[in-house]
């Protein structure tokens, strides 16, 4: 697959209507797209009536397209929504349009400028998969599928209480009317779901007919003589109860966070958006841990062979991006430069760059001379620059997304439960929290509270020197430039849990950067440095452990040196699961990573 699969080659005619040259169809009129749309999709699903008094409220669609149908749900949802509520939208696109071509289309009307801004600033690239747009002014998020909509309709653990079926006509767009895709809707509904589309195609009606729907034909709008509104009945055949990595819980009182390093705080952020309190259990401070050192670096773990991990980590540092981004404090530099470090990465780099995961321009193949402007030190290989990796400042994520919970100081060492919910206990046995939930996002003190998982420790030191400068490097060892200078390491000690620093660790560490990066190292060993150990908490398969375990704890943990690149989307899907919101994470790579999986043993 390439970048340009996903075009829609869009055209426009002479009165500036947007059309797609791949199926031969306008996305809307331009005289009365917008009435069309309130006529069709929203008065359809009977909004706003449907959402009153609800605390959340699920939109699906099918044909992104403009934009257009958000848009004006967006406006609506502003004027309209019930205090509280939260509105979750997932629309599937094949052949997204650029954000510019969305300006222009969504300009012919005024009255939605407000939204139309809020949804083009945070217009989601074009790159396949799920991607996460949050739209905070409204209370609501959108996740946006790009690519076939049956294959999105299988992944995505949500259940809508609307269906806007907005794809180009059956005659002019099949695949987005198929059998599969019918199935996926009626899997996807929720009780009572409403459903709403222009078309009238017997196929459509047969299709939803036949999956539970009760049908109707309406007068049309405009030039349309009919239109289709459908309502899902509770005895509605095809939809499939929810599987492991599908919703697992409703929880809308008090949940406890133990750990309060990257990933607890991922949690609490995501919780917060949710609307439910949390109350965070750390046994020292907010980074005591591994998110304790000045700076790290937000990478993804690079994969040519496996599709599921390589799309997993792309979509990881597209979220983590955004969200450090909108954190104030949070970004200490932007890039990173990987650094081959055997014969076969040159091949392996240029396999990765070319993978249509990652948008355009975030990874790149330089040759040595380009390596070597950029660190500013002479080179004699070059190596893939990772354009959207940061650098971060763990303080600043910490304090910002804390901020909205409650901090117990105290050791967790027991999780027990009752009838009144879950009791998080120290050594001597005092009840440090009561909760409707429990997040175990410990680390390596994981191990403790998580005994059906298996976790090993890895010790890691880091050094860091003030004065010096550089631009961010990984390639076994690393170096992220902070505030006043510059951090390197890191040690790798497997098994090791010994939280000592140790000489011989720094002068290993001093190695391995001096032997890529000697001028850098020269100044680093006349400075003035300081070091810190964390333990790193891993997998066998070196993938996170996140999920709903069997005895019903909630767990973040086995990061490794990945946490601040997949902490802040894998705590959405914690939190998801929580709640009962849909999940922004594929059900796919959800279950690559959950806690129970026989691989993680």
């Amino acid at each position: 697959m390439t970048r340009d699969d996903t075009s829609p080659h869009l055209t426009w005619t002479d009165e500036d209507e947007p059309r797609s040259g791949r199926f031969g169809d306008v996305y809307f009129s331009r005289d009365d797209g917008l009435a069309e749309t309130r006529a069709v999709f929203l008065e359809g699903c009977g909004l706003p009536e449907a959402w009153a008094g609800r605390r959340r409220f699920t939109v699906a669609e099918l044909g992104f397209g403009t934009g257009l149908n958000i848009v004006a749900l967006l406006d609506l949802w502003r004027r309209t929504r019930p205090e509280g509520g939260r509105l979750h939208i997932f629309s599937i696109e094949g052949f997204p349009l650029t954000a510019e071509e969305a300006r222009r289309a969504l300009s012919n009307w005024p009255e939605l400028a407000q939204a139309a801004h809020a949804l083009t600033e945070a217009w989601p690239d074009r790159t396949p998969g799920f991607h996460r747009l949050d739209l905070p002014a409204f209370n609501a998020v959108l996740d946006l599928a790009v690519g076939d909509a049956a294959w999105a309709l299988d992944q995505w653990p949500g259940q809508a209480d609307a269906w806007f079926l907005d794809g180009f006509s059956p005659a002019l767009n099949p695949g987005m009317w198929s059998q599969e895709v019918m199935d996926g809707i009626a899997a996807r509904s929720a009780p009572d779901a409403r459903v709403a589309t222009f078309t009238v195609a017997g196929a459509v009606r047969r299709g939803l007919a036949e999956r539970g729907f009760v049908v109707e034909k309406k007068p049309g709008h405009g030039r349309k003589r009919e239109r289709l509104e459908a309502r899902r009945t509770n005895e509605a055949p095809g939809a499939r109860p929810a599987g492991p990595t599908r919703v697992s819980g409703r929880v809308s009182g008090r949940v406890a966070v133990i750990g309060a390093g990257i990933a607890g705080a991922s949690v609490v952020r995501a919780l917060t958006e949710a609307g439910i309190a949390a109350i965070v259990i750390e046994g020292e401070r907010p980074g005591a841990g591994g998110s304790g050192f000045p700076a790290g670096l937000a990478t993804p773990r690079l994969d040519a062979g496996d599709q599921a991990i390589a799309g997993l980590y792309a979509q990881a540092l597209e979220r983590a991006r955004h969200l450090y981004e909108a954190t104030p404090g949070a970004v200490l530099d932007r890039g990173v430069l990987q650094l081959p470090q055997a014969p076969r990465d040159a091949a392996r780099f240029a396999k990765i760059a070319a993978q249509p995961i990652w948008r355009e321009g975030a990874m790149t193949v330089i040759d040595a001379e380009g390596a070597e402007a950029r660190l500013g030190e002479p080179v004699t290989e070059g190596g893939l620059l990772m354009a959207d990796a940061r650098v971060i400042q763990p303080a600043a994520a910490l304090n910002a997304w804390l901020a909205g919970a409650d901090v117990v100081k105290g050791f967790a060492a027991r999780i027990t439960r009752d009838a009144d919910g879950w009791i998080i206990h120290d050594a001597e046995g005092r009840a440090l929290a009561r909760a409707d939930a429990v997040v175990v996002t410990a680390g390596w003190g994981s191990a403790e509270l998580s005994p059906t998982n298996s976790l090993t420790p890895v010790r890691g030191q880091a050094d860091w020197c003030e004065g010096p400068s550089a631009p961010a490097a990984a390639w076994g060892g690393y170096i992220a430039p902070m505030q006043t200078g510059v951090l390197f390491g890191a040690s790798h000690g497997r098994g090791d849990v010994s939280l000592e620093p140790r000489d011989a660790e720094t002068a290993k560490n001093l190695e391995i950067l001096r032997d890529r990066l000697p001028r850098l190292a020269e100044q680093a060993e006349t400075a003035d440095r300081h070091r810190r150990v964390a333990i790193r908490a891993t997998t066998r398969d070196r993938l996170p452990l996140v999920g709903r375990r069997a005895d019903g704890v909630y767990v973040l943990t086995g990061l490794g040196s990945r946490g601040l690149c997949v902490a802040p989307l894998l705590g959405e899907h914690v939190a998801a699961l929580i709640s009962g919101a849909p999940s922004p994470l594929p059900a796919a790579w959800a279950s690559r990573v959950d806690p129970d999986r026989p691989s993680a043993a």
